[in-house]
């Protein structure tokens, strides 16, 4: 093990004066998946299989092989990404590898009390309708952004009357926010964690609200939920029900680019209101990963097989805490511009999340966050391209929204005119991607002796992750990573 170790920090030590000096040259070379050494992560990894042959997903005490994190080739500026657009939503920033200049007056901006309080409640509720959804039957991959289901929540409230409004309050524990207030702090929330000035990531929001073809909408809530919530409002009949879902399914797809291809195979009540939120969301990490260092790992799932995925490979100072008591780890990554970073959360072995899951409370995210320091860390992520639809509507019920979706009590007559509507679905629908794309990375920081003994951070197995703005507080997306796309492996005999 002496031995081992003498060679691992001196392979180390070679790769990074290598990569000091000639970066450009060392980019081409990816070291195979078999060549993995250990590092000096909390969690001990034994020592590396080949990409090919793979370790059984039972074994949790056995780690596949990640890429030597030291050997670090030159970033390429990736090229201009395509702006997200979309006429129906509030298009958010541009994808491009470069840093957009940021106004003085936008950095300046100094967010109202009712915002930050806005801003605070809805990473709780975010937080809690996660464990809600968790532990949903059939459930496996989970992504949602609290910001935007706060800001449905706000559009249940601006449509309704009495407690089918004031219920919106309790669950968002805004009680003491005026009305006015929640409609254009909840919307003065939203465009400032996708301001495109700011920001470099892309986010493309559509939100539409389907009524029944008998229902016609108040022009002044049309109006109101326009500019505040920014919904389109639609009429649909399900006479034809394979028609309506496919009118669902397009417009999601059209609004994303192609990205997110199904919001539901299935409506279950067809004679009530359907909100859908159909989003398209790829953060930019500050520092790319080069795309020579990827390759093909195993993803370990936890009843029993392994899916074959690409893993990115990169060594870099981020913050990091090794919880030794609670048996995982965290990891920071910041995004772009540095306005958001993107938080992951990893148990020392495979195993189902729950435990983890049992934890994630606001009290616990702030102790792990004032933990996390600026560590080298040697982090292999597989790439991610997964599509995530959650009907909602019964976890809000759970949250206290009980009369909005009860068809004899609903009152929505500030949406229609009238008591004539409840609320019988709310689909929240994401594609979510990360890839190697970011910023030029600073190869500068090779020659740092910091980067000598990294800590390993190898995400082989499920994962709890959260996107979460610096100015604001907030939660952007969260979810979990638990069976990513990929072909079933063969397991080792």
């Amino acid at each position: 093990m002496l031995r081992f170790e003498m060679w691992f920090t001196n392979i180390v030590a070679l790769a990074l004066l290598a990569i000091a000096v000639s970066a450009a040259t060392s980019a081409s070379t990816v070291p195979p998946a078999s060549t993995k050494p250990t590092a000096t992560s909390a969690s001990t990894k034994p020592t590396a299989t080949s990409a090919s042959t793979k370790p059984t997903a039972t074994s949790a005490s056995t780690k596949p092989t990640a890429t030597s994190a030291s050997t670090k080739p030159t970033a390429t500026s990736a090229s201009t990404k395509p702006t997200a657009t979309s006429a129906s939503t509030k298009p958010t920033a541009t994808s491009t590898s470069t840093k957009p200049t940021v106004s003085s007056a936008s950095t300046k901006k100094v967010l109202s009390n009712h915002v930050t309080i806005l801003a605070d409640n809805s990473a709780n509720l975010g937080l809690t309708l996660y464990q809600h959804i968790a532990k949903t039957k059939n459930v496996e991959n989970i992504a949602i952004s609290p910001i935007v289901v706060a800001s449905s929540l706000g559009l249940v409230a601006l449509g309704g009357k009495a407690s089918t409004a004031s219920q919106v309050k309790t669950i968002l524990k805004a009680g003491k926010v005026k009305d006015e207030q929640l409609h254009s702090g909840l919307s003065e929330l939203l465009n400032e964690v996708s301001d495109p000035k700011v920001r470099n990531v892309t986010w493309k929001i559509s939100n539409r609200l389907y009524g029944p073809s008998s229902v016609t909408f108040v022009d002044n809530f049309i109006k109101n939920s326009k500019k505040h919530y920014n919904y389109d409002h639609f009429k649909i009949s399900f006479k034809d029900k394979k028609s309506a879902l496919n009118s669902i399914n397009d417009w999601a797809a059209k609004s994303t680019d192609g990205k997110l291809l199904e919001v539901t195979k299935e409506v279950e009540k067809t004679d009530g209101a359907l909100i859908v939120n159909a989003m398209f969301f790829k953060p930019h990490w500050d520092q790319q990963f080069h795309h020579k260092m990827v390759d093909n790992r195993g993803f370990m799932v936890p009843n029993g097989y392994t899916v074959s995925v690409q893993m990115m490979h990169r060594t870099g100072l981020y913050g990091y805490f090794n919880d030794a008591t609670n048996k995982l780890s965290i990891l920071s990554m910041p995004l772009s511009q540095k306005k958001s970073s993107m938080l992951f959360i990893m148990p020392h072995h495979v195993e189902p999340l729950d435990r983890l899951e049992k934890m994630l409370t606001m009290k616990h995210l702030d102790s792990w966050l004032g933990k996390l320091k600026e560590t080298a860390v040697a982090v292999s992520l597989p790439k991610v391209n997964m599509e995530v639809s959650h009907d909602l509507q019964k976890n809000l019920e759970e949250l206290g929204l009980t009369e909005a979706v009860d068809k004899s009590k609903a009152d929505f007559s500030n949406m229609s005119g009238k008591k004539d509507l409840y609320l019988s679905s709310v689909f929240h629908a994401s594609a979510l991607e990360w890839d190697t794309d970011g910023n030029e990375m600073d190869t500068s920081i090779y020659a740092s002796e910091k980067l000598r003994t990294p800590k390993l951070f190898y995400a082989d197995h499920p994962f709890i992750f959260l996107v979460k703005d610096q100015k604001t507080k907030t939660i952007l997306f969260m979810g979990r990573m638990l069976r990513p796309k990929g072909e079933k492996m063969r397991d080792e005999l």
